[in-house]
């Protein structure tokens, strides 16, 4: 929590973490547009955390520098690069906001977004809202192996979302301590969290264009089919082997009980 001008721990109640590898291009382009989205929409305390993720550019340095002179910024470096689950995973251990937003740091995402989304999980009762790329900026082939993947996924977890590559989603932090991440997991977050019994809705969402350079996290896209499949047959696995159970402890009552 922060310390408020009479000194006392200030509650936080967003938490937006953005991961970065490589992106010193576009790094401050993105915090700005956040800190100006946040700052004008967000009526609550709020954090950004800036998630670096063992880059090799300028992208540690940048971040620091905005964490330095927003009050608001927290700057979290990982090493060495480790993945975006892994760096979401950093940024979720250090959160302090009771509702957390994730987007990713390469511009496609648009943090005006985020308000709305916000408001729309309260409005639907849900523990995690996911964004739709309605009219996706990317290549013709990243459309098709997208839908693809997706419609796989889908009919084998069940989860009923559509477009699970969308970094854009909020959801509540008292699910986190019942969720397990591991390499990848970003990519099935909403199925862990059906998995663990919450509720998980999704809502169309702006898609932008790349503002620099090319995709880190992305690897060959064969290599990311056989990867995909590979984590796609685990998480089934995993689900297929859940427990289930509701928990309920009778409350004990004065007298109930006799040495």
């Amino acid at each position: 929590m922060r310390t408020s001008p009479d000194g006392h721990m200030e509650k936080i109640n967003i938490s937006i973490i953005v991961p970065f590898y490589n992106e010193e291009e576009g790094i401050k382009v993105v915090c700005e547009e956040i800190l100006s989205v946040a700052s004008k929409h967000f009526d609550t305390p709020w954090e950004l955390l800036l998630v670096n993720d063992g880059s090799s550019d300028r992208t540690p340095s940048i971040i620091d520098s905005f964490a330095q002179n927003n009050v608001n910024c927290r700057a979290i470096h990982l090493t060495p690069n480790s993945g975006q689950s892994a760096a979401l995973e950093a940024g979720f251990s250090k959160a302090r906001g009771e509702i957390i937003a994730t987007l990713d740091g390469d511009g496609q995402n648009d943090p005006a977004d985020l308000p709305g989304l916000i408001d729309k999980m309260t409005q639907l009762n849900v523990d995690m809202l996911c964004g739709i790329r309605a009219e996706r900026a990317d290549t013709l082939i990243r459309k098709i192996s997208s839908r693809v993947a997706n419609a796989l996924r889908s009919h084998l977890l069940k989860d009923n979302i559509s477009d699970v590559g969308c970094a854009l989603r909020v959801f509540r932090s008292a699910c986190l301590p019942r969720i397990r991440f591991f390499r990848n997991a970003h990519r099935f977050f909403p199925a862990l969290m059906i998995m663990a019994g919450y509720r998980v809705a999704e809502t169309p969402v702006s898609h932008r264009p790349r503002l620099k350079g090319v995709s880190k996290y992305g690897l060959g896209i064969n290599t990311r089919l056989w990867v995909g499949i590979a984590d796609l047959a685990g998480v089934w696995w995993l689900q297929k082997r859940a427990l289930r159970y509701n928990l309920k402890e009778t409350e004990k009552t004065r007298g109930a009980f006799h040495e």
